[in-house]
């Protein structure tokens, strides 16, 4: 292991700066307790739709919609902030994530097992949604004459159609295309899958090149992330706004009673969510160890700045720092499962696709099938895996993944003025998934070092970033 006549490569001798020292403004939005702030702002919008609504009938109609695209436009600004940034942050912290690793040989039993456990997990979640959705009925207290009026009158057609199966012949080309031909293409396209797959390239390159090749571009993107986390903090300043300002504009258009209506069906998605995560802590407890109620006081903050922000990816810094300081994971693990899994493990966003899919199947009258809700399931992990962590994905996947087993897709316009709530309360749950599954390849796959002595090697380093400014550092057995 220690040959001289070894050629030294990256991931043995260079220490990129982890992205948990870019969590001072995050913390303080936690300290500043932002999730009230977007609570209280959910609040005022819903009450400002209503009196902008029909129901009321304060202001004309078409007084209302002005209003409501203008109140609306600091949310659809915070939206377009965060997925702006959300590809190269996503792609600079894999390849860094991937860079911090101890050796090779912990890489490949780490990655294996995450990606494996990511889908098992996902695939899991769609199950207990489709469950809960099937045992509440959520459907049935909905009146379709409330569903046409939201609709603006689409008649309820529904065309059956079956469900293209598996064909043999054409998977080995659909595995060749999850290679990115032109990764330019599918960051344009934002193909989270076909992203990751082009970074976990780019990284495994890059660290088996020598350090001295190898560091520019891990200072290149260690500048990358600085970039995308300032974004983060100005969008952040637009969350309370954002909120206010989108439940206002769909309170306006839906009215009081459609949102009343769908209270069942926000409850039975949000009974998931509970169950999937007391799915975490028995697991975290069977495996690691550690009790439910010491695991919620560790990650409390970090998932009430999720559930605030809606975006896994914009609370990755402060994921990284609740694993390694309150959970015990080593950097080594940390700093690699975090980034992949605030990109590729949607299990929050992965049970509301099966819920959504039931309850409006129910609305439909459509008759799914056993074969239709496993396509569901094949069709929901695979658009969760490569769906980038932005808000508001969710009805993005929602729609793939109703059109596969012929429920009319102008079904999510009933559910898109409760998504909010939703989307903040699974993008909480895909954090949760994100910290369980490094504790859990802390524990399974663990490093020849310790916590402790991987912590104070992190800590010699950083103060060697304070003494020169470099972000890479490059240890003195490379030089």
């Amino acid at each position: 292991m220690n040959d001289k006549s070894a050629p030294s490569t990256a991931i043995n001798t260079l220490y990129p700066r982890s992205l948990k020292y870019l969590t001072d403004y995050l913390q303080s939005l936690v300290r500043g307790r932002l999730w009230l702030q977007v609570l209280v702002g959910m609040l005022l919008g819903i009450v400002t739709g209503i009196s902008l609504g029909p129901g009321v009938g304060w202001v004309e109609v078409a007084t209302a919609d002005t209003l409501g695209n203008w109140l609306a436009f600091p949310g659809k600004l915070f939206l377009a902030l965060i997925q702006m940034i959300v590809i190269p942050l996503v792609f600079a912290s894999i390849i860094r994530g991937l860079a911090a690793t101890e050796d090779l040989e912990q890489l490949k039993k780490m990655g294996l097992r995450v990606v494996l456990f990511f889908i098992a997990t996902t695939a899991v979640a769609i199950i207990i949604g489709m469950a809960v959705a099937a045992l509440i009925e959520p459907g049935a207290f909905v009146d379709s004459r409330t569903l046409q009026s939201s609709l603006g009158g689409v008649p309820v057609v529904v065309e059956q159609t079956t469900g293209q199966g598996l064909d043999i012949n054409q998977l080995p080309q659909q595995i060749i295309t999850l290679l990115p031909a032109n990764p330019l293409n599918s960051m344009v396209e934002s193909n989270m899958l076909q992203v990751v797959i082009f970074a976990m390239v780019v990284g495994i390159a890059l660290v088996m090149m020598a350090p001295a090749q190898s560091k520019p571009l891990l200072e290149l993107l260690g500048s990358l992330q600085e970039v995308c986390m300032t974004v983060v903090r100005w969008a952040m300043l637009l969350a309370p706004v954002a909120v206010f300002g989108l439940l206002a504009q769909l309170t306006a258009k839906l009215g009081l009673d459609a949102l009343l209506g769908m209270a069942i069906y926000v409850g039975t998605v949000l009974l998931g969510l509970f169950l999937l995560f007391l799915l975490y802590l028995i697991i975290i407890f069977l495996v690691a160890g550690l009790r439910p109620f010491a695991f919620i006081r560790s990650v409390k903050d970090v998932l009430l700045l999720a559930f605030s922000t809606s975006s896994s990816a914009a609370v990755m810094p402060l994921s990284i720092k609740t694993a390694e300081e309150k959970l015990g994971v080593r950097p080594s693990v940390s700093q690699f499962v975090i980034p992949l899994g605030a990109t590729i493990n949607m299990n929050g966003t992965a049970l509301y696709q099966g819920v959504a899919a039931i309850f409006l199947a129910q609305i439909f009258g459509v008759d799914i099938g056993a074969g239709g809700l496993a396509i569901i399931v094949l069709t929901a992990v695979g658009a969760s895996i490569g769906a980038p962590a932005t808000p508001g994905v969710g009805i993005v996947i929602l729609s793939m993944v109703l059109g596969t087993v012929g429920i009319p897709v102008a079904g999510i316009a009933l559910i898109m003025g409760v998504d909010r709530i939703l989307d903040m309360s699974r993008t909480a749950i895909n954090v949760s998934g994100d910290l369980v599954a490094a504790k859990l390849m802390d524990v399974w796959v663990g490093a020849s070092a310790s916590l402790h002595e991987e912590q104070a090697e992190e800590a010699r380093h950083e103060a060697i970033r304070v003494q020169t400014g470099e972000d890479v550092i490059i240890s003195k057995e490379a030089e």
